[in-house]
């Protein structure tokens, strides 16, 4: 509950934030490509502290790092609301991605510690519940009161939510078995065990960093209030698909769930690119809500069935790292692709992209 509680707290602030700086960047003169820059940037130090992840928790342990990940991801957003300097947005944007590593990657080996292992697809499934709960309240929510109330009350919202959450630490264990003698994160990535699977989530993370960076752009400012509604149908199937994923995952085994996903999320995609019709995009919303989430569960559940116990640490970091990595690239390629091309086109593309990745999660269920 400690570490629901954390998580929570957490994710919110980060969520609350994370639509809402790329169009507070934009309502102060950035470009598309500008606002892709926040997101991207944002993800950059998240990936960077990542890859020291399993390091720094052998060294510190989850009660300390958790409680500066919160520190990091909270204290910076109280800044915002005194500046409108891109550099500087872009510079609170890293503090905050710093934070962001520490919480995602030291979360979900510390869950599945503290469970059997008979259980663990489905106690990773209800951590990321809490994460995604946070995401259906925080991420419209902080749409919402931008356009109501304007961007100052979100930026400290989100603060106050991270900061919160540290009383939560406290009740933590300083340390558990499983990290005393974790694998390396380059030993991580050099297993193949590991890296497809994540690579092929890192196809469905790249289209949900452009959904949340860019609805609300594309959506215009007469229809913020749909965006927000939009961005809640995502969060809310996602939250529930991850939770029924880890219950299946647990009693027929999460591989199964990985080619259903990866279609799901294709199609959400698609109707961007093939529709401007709220009825139509909202449907596609919830289809790609079903397969981020589905795919969350399953991707990183079959990845800690690969490895040890010791190795959690390491699997979790490089999932987060494709995680993280897809929502920047994915917003910073996409900022790019539509100047040239136009909206449509780059949800297009995005939606194909996702389809090809059927081929090595076809053969890495053969394998």
């Amino acid at each position: 509950m400690a570490t629901f509680a954390a998580t929570f707290g957490g994710m919110s602030g980060f969520y609350l934030l994370f639509s809402v700086v790329p169009l507070y960047a934009v309502t102060n003169g950035a470009s598309e490509i500008g606002a892709g820059l926040v997101t991207g940037l944002l993800m950059l130090s998240t990936v960077g502290v990542e890859l020291m992840m399993p390091r720094l928790t052998r060294a510190i342990g989850y009660r300390r790092l958790i409680a500066m990940g919160l520190f990091l991801l909270g204290a910076p957003a109280l800044l915002l609301p005194f500046t409108t300097s891109m550099a500087a947005i872009l510079a609170i944007s890293l503090l905050r991605g710093m934070g962001l590593a520490i919480i995602v990657t030291a979360g979900p080996p510390l869950v599945a510690a503290l469970v059997p292992v008979e259980r663990r697809a489905e106690a990773l499934g209800l951590y990321g519940a809490v994460s995604n709960m946070s995401a259906i309240l925080a991420l419209p929510l902080g749409v919402w009161l931008a356009n109501s109330l304007g961007f100052a009350p979100v930026f400290i919202a989100g603060a106050a939510m991270a900061l919160g959450g540290i009383a939560a630490t406290s009740m933590f264990p300083a340390r558990t078995d499983a990290i005393q003698a974790s694998l390396g994160i380059l030993a991580g990535l050099r297993s193949s065990a590991l890296l497809r699977p994540a690579l092929i989530f890192l196809t469905v993370a790249m289209a949900a960093g452009i959904i949340t960076t860019f609805l609300p752009i594309v959506s215009g400012e007469g229809a913020g209030q749909f965006a927000a509604l939009a961005l809640l149908a995502q969060a809310v199937t996602a939250t529930a698909a991850r939770w029924l994923a880890g219950r299946f995952g647990d009693r027929h085994g999460s591989q199964r769930l990985v080619i259903p996903s990866l279609i799901a999320s294709g199609i959400g995609v698609a109707t961007l690119a093939l529709t401007d019709q709220p009825v139509l995009i909202m449907i596609g919303m919830l289809a790609f809500g079903a397969g981020f989430g589905g795919l969350q569960n399953a991707s990183l559940s079959v990845m800690f069935v690969r490895v040890s116990r010791s190795g959690h640490d390491t699997a979790s970091a490089v999932w987060n790292l494709a995680y993280d990595a897809g929502y920047g690239v994915g917003a910073v390629a996409f900022g790019v692709l539509a100047v040239t091309t136009g909206y449509p086109a780059a949800f297009a593309v995005t939606a194909g992209v996702i389809l090809i990745a059927l081929v090595p999660a076809w053969r890495d269920r053969q394998g």
